[in-house]
């Protein structure tokens, strides 16, 4: 976990809003499920500039950063990446995202305290990703919940503020847990 650490603290010295966000934070939250990755989420776009991962080019990590369009759902990404170890910094443009951030609880994982997403909020990017996996990964979530009806009422104070796809998704993912 030394690329992630480093990463965290660069987030921390720069005073960057993030979580701990994908199959790590899913994991945290009692799913498990492989992944090559961890995913931080912040809705600073300054992160997308190059400059901000200098010194762990000079390293030389592998640096991928990638600018979304204006209709992309994402301002971008960046990759970073060291032997095999892989940290995504995904970078997000929504309100409801930076809420996400927000409201993250600050865990363990391992030796190091990040910020995790709760619950809801993992279940909402699902929803914006919207694809198959993401929504095993919803069922699974509300599955393992100590209060799975909290996580909903959560998610529907929410939820109006996502596309339409995505409402579609958390509309499908409810009538099917009430049959």
């Amino acid at each position: 976990m030394t690329l992630l650490a480093a990463v965290l603290q660069l987030l921390e010295r720069e005073r960057v809003p993030h979580a701990l966000i994908g199959a790590a934070a899913m994991a945290v939250r009692g799913v498990s499920r492989s992944t090559a990755d961890v995913d931080l989420l912040s809705v600073d776009a300054g992160m997308l500039r190059r400059e901000v991962w200098a010194t762990f080019e000079a390293r030389g990590l592998l640096l991928r950063v990638l600018k979304g369009d204006s209709d992309d759902p994402l301002a971008g990404c960046v990759r970073l990446g060291e032997g095999n170890e892989i940290v995504d910094i995904v970078v997000g443009r929504y309100t409801w995202q930076r809420e996400i951030i927000e409201a993250a609880e600050r865990l363990s994982l391992g030796d190091l305290s990040v910020p995790v997403a709760r619950p809801a909020g993992l279940v909402l990017l699902k929803l914006h990703a919207g694809g198959p996996k993401d929504a095993w990964d919803i069922r699974a979530l509300l599955e393992v919940s100590d209060d799975a009806a909290a996580v909903q009422a959560e998610v529907e104070r929410t939820i109006p503020r996502l596309p339409a796809d995505a409402r579609i998704l958390w509309s499908r993912l409810c009538a099917e847990a009430q049959t």
